[in-house]
């Protein structure tokens, strides 16, 4: 059953002062909020082994944030900007990023009215870009470009990190290393998995130390993460799609673990929730489906999560295949039961987010406690604040 739920229950007063306009110097210098049992502590980031339950698997999201911000100037002085959202034409990112001449991409068009479909050139590069299609801000964009480049060489001469819109601030040359995760590998995000920005290489051979293992999932995270939810009633929102990759040598030592899972970030916990129902489909469809956004509420399931993970493997071993590769538009709200993830970092969410109706479903419906205490003692909010070490209720 779809669960009813008013966006305005999930509101705070959230100041500008508060949010993060910048990183700190030093990425493990951020406050950590532990939350456990309805209590609330405060720590130092870098604190953050000693906190960790021992022999637990930590999953981080090693996609990368790719330089997806282009612009380009009309005749007459006008400023086009074009976001790439995802590929189009080839639709792989890896394969559309490797392309050489040409390629087409799902974008949103600033100042769109002024693009009446004439071909646009950047300033370096050759790169021109012509309108294939629009609806409103949004459409498919063809870019070519000479000199036989990959298109993801093209996008680090021509492209910005596109940094939040919350910021309200230019890319500026400190984004370039910051708005990334140390251990960013797979390209084709436009929003960093941010939860990711506080962790050091000392600090993950510290984790690694204690006998905690470390594992990689992939989630692209698009726009729509920043998206607020517009709808009185949360059953209105329409969630976005995000591909996700997971290694199959990953979900069989999932399948076969009995250790609990740590998820940095919410793009980790959406990943690896969103494996049961994948699972699900492979067990009652005989392949991966992508899942629906509320596709864990429609009905009971009663299958374990190793008969999922195992029905997944199953499908890999019978097709050649080390990789899951699948969509997920699944959303994670109360009401919501995690089959995957114990215990999650993450950071400070902005009002009426999906990202805080996800915090409130892993934390029973507490939220407030969290965010109070957070308000409280001087937190930094939102992609460049602090973070947060949550313990699961419910």
């Amino acid at each position: 059953m779809i669960p009813d739920i008013r966006i305005e229950d999930y509101s705070y007063e959230l100041p500008d002062e508060r949010i993060a306009k910048y990183p700190l110097e030093f990425r493990d210098a951020s406050k950590l909020l532990i939350y456990r049992e309805g209590e609330c502590r405060q720590q130092v980031f870098r604190e953050l082994p000693d906190f960790l339950p021992e022999k637990t698997i930590m999953v981080f999201n090693d996609t990368k944030v790719v330089p997806a911000r282009l612009f380009f100037h009309k005749e007459t002085g006008a400023v086009i900007e074009i976001f790439c959202l995802q590929p189009e034409e080839p639709a792989e990112y890896n394969t559309n990023f490797a392309a050489t001449a040409s390629c087409r991409w799902k974008c949103v068009i600033g100042n769109a009215r002024k693009w009446k479909g004439e071909i646009l050139k950047a300033d370096v590069s050759g790169l021109t870009a012509a309108l294939i299609s629009r609806e409103g801000q949004t459409g498919v964009v063809e870019f070519r470009w000479e000199g036989g480049h990959p298109f993801s060489k093209i996008l680090e001469m021509c492209g910005r990190i596109p940094i939040p819109p919350y910021l309200n601030r230019d890319t500026e040359a400190i984004d370039l290393e910051r708005y990334q995760t140390l251990y960013a590998h797979i390209r084709g995000s436009v929003a960093a998995p941010t939860a990711g920005l506080h962790f050091t290489d000392d600090l993950l051979k510290r984790i690694r130390e204690k006998g905690i293992e470390t594992e990689n999932v992939c989630l692209h995270v698009g726009a729509g993460t920043f998206l607020p939810v517009k709808t009185s009633s949360v059953s209105e929102h329409p969630m976005h799609r995000e591909p996700i990759v997971v290694k199959k040598a990953f979900l069989e030592k999932l399948r076969d673990s009995d250790r609990k899972v740590t998820a940095v970030g919410t793009t980790s916990v959406r990943t690896l929730e969103s494996l049961y129902y994948t699972g699900v489909s492979c067990i009652e469809r005989g392949e991966p489906v992508e899942i629906g956004q509320w596709a864990p509420y429609e009905r009971e399931y009663g299958y374990t999560l190793k008969e999922a993970l195992d029905a997944i493997v199953r499908y890999l071993d019978n097709n050649s295949l080390d990789e899951l590769k699948v969509g997920t538009r699944i959303i994670i709200v109360p009401g919501f039961k995690f089959r995957v993830v114990d215990y999650m970092i993450t950071n400070f969410h902005q009002p009426q987010s999906t990202l805080l109706l996800l915090i409130s479903a892993f934390v029973g419906g507490d939220w407030r406690t969290i965010y109070d205490y957070a308000l409280a003692n001087g937190f930094r909010f939102l992609s460049y604040g602090d973070s947060s070490l949550l313990f699961r209720r419910g």
